[in-house]
C-alpha cells in the first residue's frame, strides 16, 4: 500500500502484481501512472521550478476535466484516458488525487522540514492517498482501517526517505527534520555535503526507529483484510521492514550507500508475510 521517493517514488506500492485481482488491475495501473507521471514532472529532467509548477498546474487542470466528465488535453492522453474510465467506474475520490498533486507541487518549492509534524503533513498527501485509493477499490472504508493504512503508507514514505538520503541530498533536499538534526548536533550543511559521521548515523538510526514504530502501528491492518489484499499488504509491510534491516546492516550510512531489495529477498519476504 505505499511509496519510494524521487526516481523510484512508487516502487514500494503494489503495482498490479499477481496478487491483484484481474478486475482491479486497470485501476491500480491507472493510479500508479497518474502518480508516476506527476512525480516525474516535479523531479525529473532539467526544467526550472517555475516550469515544473506550470506543468503541474496543467496536469491538475486535466485531472479536474476528467473528474468533471470533460475531455482533458492531449498532452497526457495515456494517463488521463485510462484514469477517467477507472475514476468513474469505481467512483474514486478526486480529492485523493488532488492531495497527491499538492505534495508534488510542494516538492518543487520545499527542500527543508522544520519538525516531524511538518514532514508528516507532507506524507499525509504524498503517500497516504494511494493507500486510501487502494482500499477504496476493495470496498474498505471504515475509519479504523483507513487510519492503519495511513500509518503504513507514512512509514513506507519515511523508510524511502532514509533509504534515499544519497539521492535526495544530491538534489538539495533534506527530509530529516531540522529539529532532529539539532537534537543530534548535525549541521544541515554537513548533510548536503554528504559528510558521513557517527552523529549523522545516529540521526538516521533514530529516524529509522520512528519509521519502524509507525509501521508497527499500522501493521495489524494486514490481519483484518482477507484474501489477496491481505497477502499483498503483508508483503509490502515486510518489504519496508526489510529495507530498515538493510539500512541497519550498513550502520545507517545511507548518505553514501543506497540499500535496495533484490531477487534474493523474495523468499524471506514471502516467509515473513506468511508468519504475520
Amino acid at each position: 500500500m505505499n511509496p519510494v521517493h524521487g526516481v523510484n517514488h512508487y516502487e514500494n506500492f503494489p503495482v498490479a502484481s499477481i496478487l491483484t485481482p484481474r478486475r482491479l488491475r486497470p485501476a491500480v495501473i491507472a493510479i500508479y501512472r497518474f502518480a508516476r507521471t506527476a512525480d516525474d514532472l516535479a523531479d525529473e529532467g532539467d526544467a526550472s521550478a517555475s516550469q515544473r509548477l506550470t506543468d503541474l498546474g496543467a496536469y491538475r487542470r486535466d485531472l479536474s476535466a476528467v473528474a468533471g466528465g470533460q475531455q482533458p488535453s492531449s498532452r497526457w492522453r495515456g494517463v488521463f484516458g485510462p484514469l477517467a474510465a477507472v475514476m468513474h467506474r469505481h467512483s474514486l475520490p478526486t480529492s485523493l488525487f488532488e492531495a497527491l498533486l499538492s505534495a508534488f507541487e510542494q516538492d518543487v518549492t520545499t527542500t527543508r522540514y522544520a519538525t516531524r509534524r511538518d514532514l508528516l503533513d507532507y506524507c499525509a498527501r504524498s503517500a497516504n492517498p494511494v493507500g486510501r485509493l487502494l482500499l477504496h477499490l476493495y470496498g474498505v472504508a471504515d475509519e479504523h482501517a483507513l487510519e492503519r493504512s495511513d500509518a503504513i503508507c507514512t512509514a513506507l514514505q519515511l523508510i524511502n526517505f532514509w533509504q534515499d538520503l544519497s539521492v535526495d541530498l544530491r538534489r538539495g533536499r533534506i527530509y530529516l527534520p531540522l529539529a532532529d538534526c539539532r537534537r543530534f548536533d548535525v549541521d544541515p550543511a554537513a548533510l548536503l555535503a554528504r559528510r558521513d559521521s557517527s552523529a549523522t548515523r545516529a540521526l538516521v538510526a533514530d529516524a529509522c526507529c520512528w519509521a519502524r514504530e509507525t509501521m508497527m502501528h499500522g501493521a495489524p491492518l494486514s490481519g483484518t483484510l482477507r484474501g489477496r489484499l491481505g497477502w499483498e499488504l503483508r508483503v509490502v509491510i515486510q518489504g519496508g521492514l526489510r529495507i530498515l534491516e538493510k539500512i541497519s546492516r550498513l550502520d545507517h550510512a545511507t548518505m553514501v550507500h543506497r540499500p535496495r531489495l533484490r531477487v534474493g529477498d523474495a523468499l524471506p519476504l514471502l516467509w515473513r508475510a506468511a508468519l504475520m
